[in-house]
């Protein structure tokens, strides 16, 4: 029988950025991101008053986006969690990454486009969306585009949702299990679970991590940009994996 965690973790572990940071790249291969980066590239491309040559990724993670992304800009990325910068370097050795906070980061220096992915959904307040924004408007070149997605909103919220999928590296396989859940639909923070069962050349470890990200109305996300200076477009990309939820991506033009 394999070890259990299951009664480890507290309501905000965020496990995945630190001691369980191995997992990601078997989780979720940086392959699988190679359409939506496409996507992403071309609409920072089609909105922007230039052309776009550098980016600035602030939330990078693991720098699996950014596998894509420096195809077409240099990118330079920015994480909180030193643990996955070390995978973001290990995987994009020419990729200048740097550590520091999305809402208060500064590296006196301007970029043709910025992005905030996935990463933005740890924004859990109102105040934290506009500090985010703000860092970007400000390492932004006028006519240059911030573009960033919406993983949730209280009108798309799904109760319960769960997801689960598994992949193999080497003798590792690994069974990812991902549970979304609002005890309290009055605020603007909802619970992720994520449930790992590791088979190690078939012995099995269950692991456990959760998670709060931030949910808010769609109209909050266009309010907070448009008080920051930029101009919104709102499209949508449609994953094409399996089980693939759309996702709400809103294009952001500095005025030039």
């Amino acid at each position: 029988m394999g070890k259990s965690h299951l009664d480890e973790s507290s309501a905000d572990d965020r496990r995945l950025y630190g001691d369980l940071a191995w997992t990601w790249p078997i989780v979720s291969p940086p392959e699988d991101y190679v359409p939506e980066g496409g996507f992403f590239a071309g609409q920072i491309r089609e909105h922007s008053g230039f052309e776009v040559k550098t980016l600035l990724h602030l939330g990078c993670g693991g720098g699996h986006n950014d596998f894509t992304l420096k195809r077409h800009f240099d990118v330079t990325g920015v994480d909180i969690s030193e643990t996955m910068l070390g995978l973001a370097r290990k995987l994009n050795p020419d990729v200048n990454y740097l550590e520091g906070d999305m809402r208060s980061v500064r590296l006196d220096r301007v970029f043709d486009s910025v992005a905030i992915l996935d990463a933005v959904n740890y924004m859990l307040t109102g105040d934290d969306l506009l500090r985010a924004f703000e860092t970007a408007f400000c390492h932004l070149r006028p006519g240059g585009v911030l573009l960033t997605t919406v993983e949730q909103t209280p009108e798309g919220f799904r109760q319960n949702l769960t997801r689960q999928w598994t992949n193999r590296s080497g003798d590792t396989e690994i069974t990812f299990i991902e549970n979304s859940y609002d005890p309290d639909p009055e605020d603007s923070t909802y619970e992720s679970t994520f449930v790992f069962l590791i088979r190690k050349s078939g012995k099995l470890d269950i692991e456990i991590d959760r998670h709060l990200g931030g949910i808010f109305p769609m109209e909050t996300w266009h309010r907070i940009l448009r008080a920051v200076g930029f101009t919104v477009r709102q499209r949508v990309y449609d994953d094409p994996s399996e089980g693939g939820e759309p996702i709400q991506v809103l294009v952001c033009t500095r005025p030039g």
